[in-house]
């Protein structure tokens, strides 16, 4: 179950108190000998290669961090309290659910953030001052919101065959059927290439008319193509059930623009499917006459016109920040 956003409430450990103790071992005199507490443990949060759903979040909402231990005669200090350390997948934006401020974004392995400090600790008693209380840990409620991380997100819509096509040129196993929305959530597939590199692409739910406004998956499926370098726009040529290739090249990009800039500026990869289908070669011809964009034809089902596409991929990982 591919789970992207969860509420969690952290709080820190308290500090340990301060310990009032007297060392009166010389008759007549009298020596403060209170060790400080240990200050509480913290609550941390850190991106994991190994994590890519915030699924645990929803199962277990409530993290405490260990309290600091109190402090003991001779001047003996009590130990720290242990810290918890959450892993998230990368991606992952930390928000303060109450305020609605923005923590941080954990948008790489090894990413983290403090979001509750530990207490600190009690003193311990001396000539002149009594023994103090440890000072209580921070306590926070944490909106998660995970935005997946990947080199290229493939949209388009219902039926258009993406599932199909990280299925052959990835590891992912996508649920393949002929009918909208097969596709409940993102999933991720790794391309690897003869070279041993590789890339990660992002099969996203189908894209609605009205995506942008919530229609659909909606918003839940917009956010999650922010992050790709590229987007793979992956139209129907077979044409069936009165779709035409045209309009839906036009309906991608109303959808993508009216979400965000972000993504109208993105990178396009634009992929003619399901040439395999006698109709098709004729709806190119007329896509070609209206839109005079460079384009790749192939067929995710028989794997025709695939190759041309993955030295394309190949280019977008091997420019890596530079313009492809």
């Amino acid at each position: 179950m591919f789970v992207d956003e969860a509420v969690i409430v952290c709080t820190a450990g308290p500090g340990g108190k301060g310990c009032h103790s007297l060392d009166r071992s010389r008759p007549g005199h009298f020596r403060a000998t209170g060790g400080d507490g240990g200050d509480g443990g913290s609550v941390i949060i850190e991106a994991s290669q190994n994590i890519h759903t915030l699924l645990d979040f929803q199962l277990t909402r409530h993290f405490e961090a260990e309290k600091g231990a109190n402090g003991s005669s001779s001047n003996k200090t009590g130990a720290m309290g242990a810290d918890v350390v959450l892993l998230v997948p990368p991606g992952t934006e930390i928000i303060d659910h109450k305020t609605g401020e923005f923590l941080k974004d954990l948008d790489r392995v090894g990413a983290r953030i403090l979001v509750c400090k530990g207490g600190a600790a009690g003193k311990g008693n001396d000539k002149r001052n009594d023994a103090t209380q440890g000072e209580p840990g921070e306590a926070k409620e944490i909106l998660l919101r995970l935005k997946l991380i990947a080199d290229v997100g493939l949209v388009g819509f219902p039926n258009a065959g993406k599932s199909t096509l990280i299925s052959r040129l990835s590891n992912a196993k996508s649920k393949i059927a002929s009918y909208p929305f097969t596709t409940k959530s993102p999933i991720l597939g790794v391309v690897k290439f003869e070279d041993s590199e590789s890339m990660v692409l992002a099969d996203i739910p189908g894209i609605i008319e009205g995506a942008h406004e919530g229609r659909g998956l909606g918003l839940e499926f917009l956010k999650h193509v922010e992050r790709t370098r590229s987007l793979l726009h992956l139209i129907d040529f077979a044409a069936v059930d009165g779709r035409n290739p045209i309009d839906d090249y036009y309906g991608l990009r109303k959808e993508l623009e009216s979400y965000s800039k972000i993504l109208s500026e993105k990178k396009e990869i634009l992929v003619a499917n399901k040439m395999d289908v006698p109709e098709a070669a004729e709806n190119l011809k007329k896509f070609k006459r209206k839109i005079k964009k460079e384009i790749y034809p192939i067929s995710a089902v028989t794997g025709e016109g695939l190759k041309p596409l993955l030295n394309r991929l190949r280019k977008i990982r091997d420019a890596k920040d530079e313009e492809v």
